[in-house]
Protein backbone atom coordinates (compact mmCIF):
# COMPACT_ATOMS: atom_id res chain seq x y z
CA UNK A 1 0.00 0.00 0.00
CA UNK A 2 1.27 3.69 -0.87
CA UNK A 3 0.26 6.81 0.84
CA UNK A 4 -1.83 9.28 -1.39
CA UNK A 5 -3.26 12.86 -0.72
CA UNK A 6 -6.92 11.94 -2.09
CA UNK A 7 -5.76 14.06 -4.84
CA UNK A 8 -2.46 12.57 -6.62
CA UNK A 9 -4.97 9.23 -6.08
CA UNK A 10 -7.64 10.69 -8.29
CA UNK A 11 -4.73 11.74 -10.41
CA UNK A 12 -3.71 8.66 -10.94
CA UNK A 13 -6.81 6.54 -11.51
CA UNK A 14 -7.32 9.09 -14.56
CA UNK A 15 -3.65 8.87 -15.57
CA UNK A 16 -3.65 4.89 -15.72
CA UNK A 17 -7.49 4.65 -17.75
CA UNK A 18 -5.99 7.27 -20.56
CA UNK A 19 -2.71 5.22 -20.86
CA UNK A 20 -4.93 2.78 -21.85
CA UNK A 21 -7.79 3.72 -23.63
CA UNK A 22 -6.82 6.86 -26.38
CA UNK A 23 -10.93 7.63 -26.39
CA UNK A 24 -10.55 8.83 -22.85
CA UNK A 25 -10.35 13.21 -22.71
CA UNK A 26 -10.27 15.55 -19.61
CA UNK A 27 -11.83 18.76 -19.97
CA UNK A 28 -12.74 21.74 -17.56
CA UNK A 29 -11.89 24.75 -16.25
CA UNK A 30 -8.22 25.48 -15.14
CA UNK A 31 -7.32 21.19 -15.92
CA UNK A 32 -4.64 21.75 -18.41
CA UNK A 33 -2.08 24.59 -17.90
CA UNK A 34 -2.94 25.39 -14.35
CA UNK A 35 -3.14 21.53 -13.52
CA UNK A 36 -6.49 21.94 -11.90
CA UNK A 37 -7.66 24.39 -9.82
CA UNK A 38 -6.74 22.06 -6.70
CA UNK A 39 -3.98 20.06 -8.83
CA UNK A 40 -6.03 17.31 -9.06
CA UNK A 41 -4.49 16.81 -12.92
CA UNK A 42 -1.22 18.04 -12.88
CA UNK A 43 0.86 16.54 -15.14
CA UNK A 44 -1.59 15.13 -17.33
CA UNK A 45 -1.09 17.89 -19.76
CA UNK A 46 2.40 17.49 -20.89
CA UNK A 47 1.78 13.70 -20.84
CA UNK A 48 -1.20 13.45 -22.94
CA UNK A 49 -1.39 17.07 -25.06
CA UNK A 50 -3.43 19.53 -25.44
CA UNK A 51 -6.51 17.51 -27.78
CA UNK A 52 -7.03 15.37 -24.78
CA UNK A 53 -6.55 17.50 -21.58
CA UNK A 54 -8.52 20.77 -22.35
CA UNK A 55 -8.98 24.05 -20.85
CA UNK A 56 -12.60 25.44 -20.93
CA UNK A 57 -14.24 28.67 -20.71
CA UNK A 58 -16.16 29.01 -17.65
CA UNK A 59 -19.39 28.08 -19.34
CA UNK A 60 -20.97 25.05 -17.73
CA UNK A 61 -23.42 24.20 -20.10
CA UNK A 62 -21.54 24.36 -23.12
CA UNK A 63 -18.59 22.44 -22.41
CA UNK A 64 -20.66 19.35 -20.35
CA UNK A 65 -23.23 19.56 -23.57
CA UNK A 66 -19.53 19.59 -25.29
CA UNK A 67 -18.97 16.07 -23.20
CA UNK A 68 -22.21 14.55 -23.97
CA UNK A 69 -21.83 14.42 -28.05
CA UNK A 70 -18.58 13.35 -27.77
CA UNK A 71 -19.90 10.42 -25.72
CA UNK A 72 -22.33 9.82 -27.72
CA UNK A 73 -20.07 9.46 -30.54
CA UNK A 74 -17.90 6.95 -29.24
CA UNK A 75 -15.59 9.08 -26.86
CA UNK A 76 -15.41 8.63 -23.07
CA UNK A 77 -14.97 12.17 -22.01
CA UNK A 78 -14.63 12.74 -18.10
CA UNK A 79 -15.56 16.84 -17.05
CA UNK A 80 -14.65 18.42 -14.22
CA UNK A 81 -16.30 21.11 -12.60
CA UNK A 82 -14.53 23.68 -10.74
CA UNK A 83 -17.36 23.21 -8.34
CA UNK A 84 -20.54 20.60 -8.45
CA UNK A 85 -22.32 24.43 -7.10
CA UNK A 86 -21.21 26.10 -10.83
CA UNK A 87 -22.50 22.58 -12.25
CA UNK A 88 -26.00 23.32 -12.18
CA UNK A 89 -25.65 25.91 -14.90
CA UNK A 90 -25.19 22.48 -16.83
CA UNK A 91 -28.27 20.26 -15.15
CA UNK A 92 -29.78 20.21 -18.44
CA UNK A 93 -27.30 18.59 -19.79
CA UNK A 94 -26.72 16.00 -17.57
CA UNK A 95 -30.22 15.90 -16.35
CA UNK A 96 -32.27 16.05 -19.25
CA UNK A 97 -29.42 14.47 -21.97
CA UNK A 98 -26.90 12.38 -20.09
CA UNK A 99 -29.64 10.89 -17.83
CA UNK A 100 -31.89 9.73 -20.50
CA UNK A 101 -30.10 9.37 -23.46
CA UNK A 102 -29.75 5.35 -23.38
CA UNK A 103 -33.66 5.42 -22.35
CA UNK A 104 -35.01 7.46 -25.27
CA UNK A 105 -32.61 5.89 -27.77
CA UNK A 106 -34.00 2.08 -26.62
CA UNK A 107 -30.57 1.67 -25.49
CA UNK A 108 -29.11 2.21 -29.09
CA UNK A 109 -26.51 4.30 -27.64
CA UNK A 110 -24.89 4.93 -24.27
CA UNK A 111 -23.45 7.35 -22.53
CA UNK A 112 -20.18 6.84 -21.30
CA UNK A 113 -19.13 10.11 -19.27
CA UNK A 114 -17.86 11.09 -15.49
CA UNK A 115 -18.95 14.75 -14.53
CA UNK A 116 -16.23 15.26 -11.23
CA UNK A 117 -15.42 17.72 -9.43
CA UNK A 118 -15.80 19.05 -5.42
CA UNK A 119 -19.49 18.77 -3.76
CA UNK A 120 -20.82 20.39 -0.16
CA UNK A 121 -18.83 22.80 1.67
CA UNK A 122 -15.71 24.07 1.15
CA UNK A 123 -15.13 26.35 4.35
CA UNK A 124 -16.22 30.18 3.88
CA UNK A 125 -17.37 30.24 0.70
CA UNK A 126 -21.02 31.33 1.85
CA UNK A 127 -24.00 29.94 0.93
CA UNK A 128 -24.14 29.95 -3.21
CA UNK A 129 -21.10 27.59 -2.96
CA UNK A 130 -21.58 25.22 -0.41
CA UNK A 131 -24.18 22.73 -0.99
CA UNK A 132 -24.26 19.05 -1.04
CA UNK A 133 -25.87 17.64 -4.64
CA UNK A 134 -25.02 13.73 -4.51
CA UNK A 135 -29.20 13.64 -3.29
CA UNK A 136 -30.54 15.90 -6.12
CA UNK A 137 -28.64 13.86 -9.02
CA UNK A 138 -29.43 10.70 -7.38
CA UNK A 139 -33.10 11.27 -8.20
CA UNK A 140 -32.59 11.17 -11.48
CA UNK A 141 -32.51 7.52 -13.67
CA UNK A 142 -29.98 6.74 -15.81
CA UNK A 143 -27.12 8.71 -13.78
CA UNK A 144 -24.66 7.24 -10.72
CA UNK A 145 -23.30 8.99 -8.09
CA UNK A 146 -20.52 8.62 -6.14
CA UNK A 147 -19.11 10.75 -3.26
CA UNK A 148 -16.23 8.98 -1.93
CA UNK A 149 -14.46 9.68 1.77
CA UNK A 150 -10.80 8.24 1.54
CA UNK A 151 -8.57 8.16 -0.98
CA UNK A 152 -8.10 4.54 -1.62
CA UNK A 153 -12.37 4.57 -2.39
CA UNK A 154 -11.26 7.45 -4.63
CA UNK A 155 -9.25 5.79 -6.97
CA UNK A 156 -10.55 2.52 -7.36
CA UNK A 157 -14.19 3.47 -8.34
CA UNK A 158 -12.89 6.40 -10.17
CA UNK A 159 -10.96 4.10 -12.50
CA UNK A 160 -14.60 1.87 -12.13
CA UNK A 161 -16.63 5.29 -13.32
CA UNK A 162 -14.87 5.85 -16.25
CA UNK A 163 -15.18 2.47 -17.66
CA UNK A 164 -18.84 2.35 -17.19
CA UNK A 165 -21.37 2.98 -20.29
CA UNK A 166 -23.49 5.00 -18.56
CA UNK A 167 -22.79 8.74 -17.13
CA UNK A 168 -21.16 8.79 -13.75
CA UNK A 169 -21.20 11.71 -10.94
CA UNK A 170 -18.03 11.36 -9.34
CA UNK A 171 -18.26 14.04 -6.30
CA UNK A 172 -14.85 14.76 -4.31
CA UNK A 173 -14.61 17.19 -0.95
CA UNK A 174 -12.69 20.69 -1.08
CA UNK A 175 -11.40 20.04 1.98
CA UNK A 176 -10.47 16.53 1.72
CA UNK A 177 -7.40 17.20 -1.43
CA UNK A 178 -4.77 16.79 0.91
CA UNK A 179 -6.30 14.22 2.89
CA UNK A 180 -3.24 11.41 2.95
CA UNK A 181 -4.13 7.31 3.09
CA UNK A 182 -3.05 4.17 2.01
CA UNK A 183 -3.77 3.26 -1.61
CA UNK A 184 -4.03 0.14 -3.31
CA UNK A 185 -0.55 -0.63 -5.35
CA UNK A 186 -2.45 -3.99 -6.75
CA UNK A 187 -2.16 -3.57 -10.92
CA UNK A 188 -5.02 -2.09 -12.50
CA UNK A 189 -7.10 -1.59 -9.19
CA UNK A 190 -11.40 -0.87 -9.08
CA UNK A 191 -13.51 -1.14 -6.74
CA UNK A 192 -17.38 -2.15 -7.79
CA UNK A 193 -20.18 0.85 -8.18
CA UNK A 194 -22.56 0.15 -5.72
CA UNK A 195 -20.91 -1.44 -3.08
CA UNK A 196 -20.67 -0.17 0.66
CA UNK A 197 -17.91 -0.99 2.91
CA UNK A 198 -18.20 -1.62 6.61
CA UNK A 199 -15.06 0.62 8.28
CA UNK A 200 -15.33 -0.26 11.73
CA UNK A 201 -16.79 -3.09 13.05
CA UNK A 202 -19.45 -2.99 15.96
CA UNK A 203 -22.10 -3.88 17.96
CA UNK A 204 -24.35 -1.22 19.74
CA UNK A 205 -25.13 1.12 16.94
CA UNK A 206 -25.19 1.09 12.82
CA UNK A 207 -23.81 4.63 11.79
CA UNK A 208 -23.85 5.54 8.30
CA UNK A 209 -21.60 8.52 6.82
CA UNK A 210 -19.89 9.28 3.43
CA UNK A 211 -17.83 11.90 2.13
CA UNK A 212 -16.52 14.72 4.91
CA UNK A 213 -19.25 13.50 7.09
CA UNK A 214 -17.68 9.85 7.25
CA UNK A 215 -14.73 11.50 8.52
CA UNK A 216 -16.99 13.61 11.45
CA UNK A 217 -18.51 10.06 12.69
CA UNK A 218 -15.20 8.16 13.02
CA UNK A 219 -14.27 11.03 15.10
CA UNK A 220 -17.55 10.33 17.24
CA UNK A 221 -17.06 6.59 16.70
CA UNK A 222 -13.63 6.99 18.81
CA UNK A 223 -15.07 9.15 21.72
CA UNK A 224 -18.30 6.71 22.40
CA UNK A 225 -15.57 3.92 22.02
CA UNK A 226 -14.05 4.85 25.48
CA UNK A 227 -17.50 5.52 27.10
CA UNK A 228 -18.15 1.59 26.05
CA UNK A 229 -20.23 2.25 22.86
CA UNK A 230 -19.04 0.27 19.81
CA UNK A 231 -20.23 2.05 16.15
CA UNK A 232 -20.28 0.18 13.41
CA UNK A 233 -19.42 2.70 10.64
CA UNK A 234 -20.44 2.26 6.86
CA UNK A 235 -19.14 4.46 4.31
CA UNK A 236 -22.23 3.86 1.57
CA UNK A 237 -19.06 5.38 -1.13
CA UNK A 238 -21.83 5.20 -3.99
CA UNK A 239 -25.31 6.78 -2.87
CA UNK A 240 -26.84 5.49 -6.42
CA UNK A 241 -27.55 2.49 -6.54
CA UNK A 242 -27.06 2.23 -2.95
CA UNK A 243 -26.00 -0.86 -1.11
CA UNK A 244 -28.81 -1.60 0.87
CA UNK A 245 -27.78 -5.10 1.63
CA UNK A 246 -24.78 -4.26 3.58
CA UNK A 247 -26.30 -1.60 5.29
CA UNK A 248 -29.66 -4.33 6.32
CA UNK A 249 -26.94 -6.80 7.83
CA UNK A 250 -25.45 -4.22 10.10
CA UNK A 251 -29.01 -3.34 11.20
CA UNK A 252 -30.07 -6.40 12.05
CA UNK A 253 -26.86 -7.16 13.96
CA UNK A 254 -27.30 -3.76 15.80
CA UNK A 255 -31.04 -3.14 15.95
CA UNK A 256 -29.63 0.78 15.63
CA UNK A 257 -29.06 3.55 12.92
CA UNK A 258 -27.95 6.85 12.69
CA UNK A 259 -27.50 8.50 9.16
CA UNK A 260 -25.12 11.50 9.22
CA UNK A 261 -25.18 13.33 5.75
CA UNK A 262 -24.30 16.86 5.22
CA UNK A 263 -27.00 17.65 3.61
CA UNK A 264 -30.52 19.89 4.48
CA UNK A 265 -33.04 17.75 5.83
CA UNK A 266 -36.14 17.32 3.41
CA UNK A 267 -35.57 15.30 0.60
CA UNK A 268 -32.29 14.30 1.82
CA UNK A 269 -29.84 11.43 1.46
CA UNK A 270 -30.55 10.72 4.93
CA UNK A 271 -34.33 10.94 4.82
CA UNK A 272 -34.41 8.16 1.51
CA UNK A 273 -31.75 6.21 3.55
CA UNK A 274 -34.31 6.20 6.92
CA UNK A 275 -37.17 5.56 4.51
CA UNK A 276 -35.75 2.20 3.13
CA UNK A 277 -34.01 1.33 6.23
CA UNK A 278 -37.66 1.49 7.87
CA UNK A 279 -39.19 -0.69 4.90
CA UNK A 280 -36.25 -3.40 4.76
CA UNK A 281 -35.43 -4.07 7.98
CA UNK A 282 -38.09 -2.38 10.61
CA UNK A 283 -38.61 -5.58 12.67
CA UNK A 284 -34.90 -5.46 13.53
CA UNK A 285 -35.20 -1.86 15.09
CA UNK A 286 -35.12 -1.58 18.65
CA UNK A 287 -35.07 2.67 18.37
CA UNK A 288 -36.36 4.99 15.45
CA UNK A 289 -33.61 5.52 12.84
CA UNK A 290 -32.17 9.14 13.48
CA UNK A 291 -30.45 11.25 11.46
CA UNK A 292 -27.72 14.23 11.77
CA UNK A 293 -27.67 16.89 8.91
CA UNK A 294 -27.23 20.60 7.93
CA UNK A 295 -30.16 22.98 9.94
CA UNK A 296 -33.15 24.09 6.95
CA UNK A 297 -30.55 26.99 6.45
CA UNK A 298 -28.25 28.27 3.70
CA UNK A 299 -24.47 28.39 4.53
CA UNK A 300 -23.38 31.09 6.89
CA UNK A 301 -19.69 33.22 5.95
CA UNK A 302 -18.76 33.39 9.23
CA UNK A 303 -16.62 31.28 10.58
CA UNK A 304 -18.48 30.20 14.13
CA UNK A 305 -21.42 30.47 12.53
CA UNK A 306 -19.96 27.80 9.91
CA UNK A 307 -19.00 25.18 13.02
CA UNK A 308 -22.54 25.47 14.45
CA UNK A 309 -24.51 24.84 10.27
CA UNK A 310 -22.06 22.14 10.00
CA UNK A 311 -22.66 18.17 11.22
CA UNK A 312 -20.11 17.81 14.11
CA UNK A 313 -19.29 14.80 16.12
CA UNK A 314 -21.02 15.73 19.04
CA UNK A 315 -24.15 15.89 17.41
CA UNK A 316 -23.51 12.38 16.50
CA UNK A 317 -22.85 10.96 19.81
CA UNK A 318 -25.93 12.88 20.61
CA UNK A 319 -28.11 10.99 18.05
CA UNK A 320 -26.28 7.77 19.16
CA UNK A 321 -27.15 8.27 22.37
CA UNK A 322 -30.63 8.93 21.65
CA UNK A 323 -31.32 5.64 20.13
CA UNK A 324 -29.30 3.62 22.18
CA UNK A 325 -31.70 5.23 24.85
CA UNK A 326 -27.93 6.18 27.09
CA UNK A 327 -29.48 10.18 26.59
Amino acid sequence: MAELEFRNAINQAIDEEMSQDENIFLMGEEVAEYNGAYKVTKGLLDKYGSKRVIDTPISELGFAGIGVGASMNGLRPIVEFMTFNFALLATDQIMNNAAKIRYMTGGQISMPIVFRGPNASAGQLSATHSVAYDAMYAQFPGLKVIYTSEPDDAKGLLKSAIRDDDPVLFMESEQMYGLKGEVSEEEDYTIPIGKAKVKREGSDVTVIAHGKMFHVAKQAARQLAKDGVEVELIDPRTVKPLDMETIAKSIKKTNRCVVVDEQHPFSGFASEVGYLIHRDVFDWLDAPVVRVTLPDVPAPYSKKLLDEWLPSPDQVIDAVNTVTYRK
